[in-house]
């Protein structure tokens, strides 16, 4: 590959990892109003917002098929443009590794309150379905002494 070609690989290299950043930030943000609405138990707009995400997801796979050839590159042997544009892509890439642990902290918090919020509707459900027997019970009673 010639230094033009490297360059110009360079620079598509970076463009990827923005865009990867830029996914990641809004799948970040998905995830912080996703615990707030799992908290308020707010079903229609979390799944608007589920399928919203998954549609994100789809995008940062796109992009990670993309930046798959880099990964197999010797990150030394790439030719930048600038010492800057090579630091600014190493940040880059370094702020998405960290996004990237939040936002599997963040998934990992709301499945815990979404199992949380699970249990708390089945026991509400189970003290319903016990009140509704014990009425049911109180009533046949109530039949049977009035005939």
């Amino acid at each position: 590959m010639n230094s033009k070609q490297r360059m110009h690989s360079t620079e598509q290299l970076a463009g990827l990892i923005r865009r990867k950043h830029q996914v990641l930030l809004q799948l970040r943000e998905m995830g912080r109003r996703q615990a707030v609405l799992v908290t308020g138990g707010d079903i229609a707009p979390l799944l608007s917002l589920l399928a919203a995400k998954q549609e994100l997801i789809a995008m940062l796979q796109t992009v990670e098929r993309s930046l798959a050839p880099y990964y197999a590159e010797s990150p030394e042997q790439r030719h930048w443009n600038s010492p800057q544009d090579r630091a600014a892509c190493a940040q880059l890439a370094d702020e998405c590794n960290a996004l990237l642990e939040e936002i599997v902290q963040l998934e990992k918090a709301g499945a815990e309150k979404m199992a949380l919020r699970r249990n708390e509707v089945a026991e509400q459900l189970q003290q319903v379905h016990s009140a509704a027997q014990v009425r049911g019970a109180y009533e046949a009673q109530r039949i049977n002494r009035a005939s």
